[in-house]
């Protein structure tokens, strides 16, 4: 499956580094999401993106997930050619991404 069937995702430019947010749908995939969604995994799916470390932030409180990927938007948005300066779309990049799903 897709984490766009199970989740949403919002992202959002530091500088260089991009922030990407995901939020699934049900509360209650939260724990085995993030099991699935690891920081290595995301840097590994967004290879041609990320020239960075990324780093994932555990959001419980919320039930969701915060990855900053470093070195990711070319130089930012003052500096870089890019067309998507600000990274918005590289959620629909995430979302892409294909998982299993939980043996149940």
């Amino acid at each position: 499956m897709k984490l766009i069937d199970i989740a949403h995702s919002r992202t959002g430019d530091k500088g260089n580094s991009l922030n990407i947010s995901l939020i699934p749908y049900n509360e209650d995939d939260y724990e085995w999401l993030g099991e699935k969604v690891t920081a290595n995994k995301v840097k590994e799916h967004l290879k041609n993106i990320v020239k960075g470390k990324v780093t994932r932030y555990d959001l419980p409180n919320i039930r969701a997930y915060n990855f900053v990927c470093e070195n990711s938007l070319m130089g930012g948005v003052t500096t870089s050619l890019a067309i998507d300066t600000h990274g918005k779309s590289i959620s629909s990049a995430l979302l892409e991404m294909e998982i299993k799903t939980p043996s149940k």
